[in-house]
């Protein structure tokens, strides 16, 4: 899993068999992440962070998440104020409730739903392609390097999240009207956009995020 002699931030990746997890991996790796692949919570092993990335249907990730007994592990780990990194559905898993599929729960972490947008031409659904993000707290340490005040990210996604939680809201961009882009609660953080996507600027934002974690410099 790790190796004993690895001073490397040690990162278990969600393996829920779908979307965007090599080039999470590859990304995170490439930003100085030691980081192996879970399946189960049994093989998070003795990881200092947890991702969940997330590429596809939220109906099928929460079927994963319930069977392999994720959706607690991921609650408890939250609850516990561990260092959490979710990306795309694994922002939108943490809320209560998703439209997709006709109606789909989520981990009810946060107080909130994730609505398909409804947008008139010449808006496109999915928001595919690059957008800015602009960010709260500009003297957050993860946001190193980052312009908190319109920086671009790589988005693709048809459903956004809508939360009254304004201190949970991180990051807001502008696609036919505001909506929410990131969260972050103490060690959690959450993105819509994906970071492995979006060039140097995404792995600034994963290597922030790696430097936050305890015991690390």
């Amino acid at each position: 899993m790790y190796s004993e002699n690895n001073d490397k931030p040690r990162v278990a990746l969600v393996d829920y068999g779908m979307g965007n997890l090599r080039s999470v991996q590859r990304a995170l790796e490439r930003v100085g992440a030691a980081v192996h692949l879970a399946q189960s919570p049994a093989q998070v092993g003795g990881a200092q962070a947890l991702v969940f990335p997330g590429q596809g249907a939220i109906m099928e990730t929460m079927r994963f998440l319930k069977a392999t007994g994720f959706d607690v592990f991921l609650k408890d780990w939250i609850a516990a104020d561990r260092p959490f990194f979710g990306v795309c559905l694994g922002l939108q898993a943490l809320f209560e409730f998703s439209e997709e599929g006709g109606g789909t729960p989520g981990l009810s972490i946060f107080k909130g739903q994730v609505r398909r947008f409804e947008l008139p031409q010449p808006y496109r659904i999915p928001h595919m392609g690059w957008n800015e993000v602009r960010f709260a707290n500009p003297a957050d340490p993860i946001l190193d390097g980052i312009a908190p005040q319109g920086d671009p990210f790589y988005f693709v996604h048809s459903y956004r999240v809508v939360t009254d939680e304004k201190p949970l809201v991180w990051g807001v961009t502008d696609y036919g009207g505001e909506f929410v882009s990131a969260v972050r609660r103490g060690n959690c953080v959450a993105t819509q956009f994906h970071p492995e996507k979006s060039q140097m600027k995404g792995l600034r934002l994963y290597q922030n995020f790696l430097h936050s974690l305890p015991n690390l410099s």
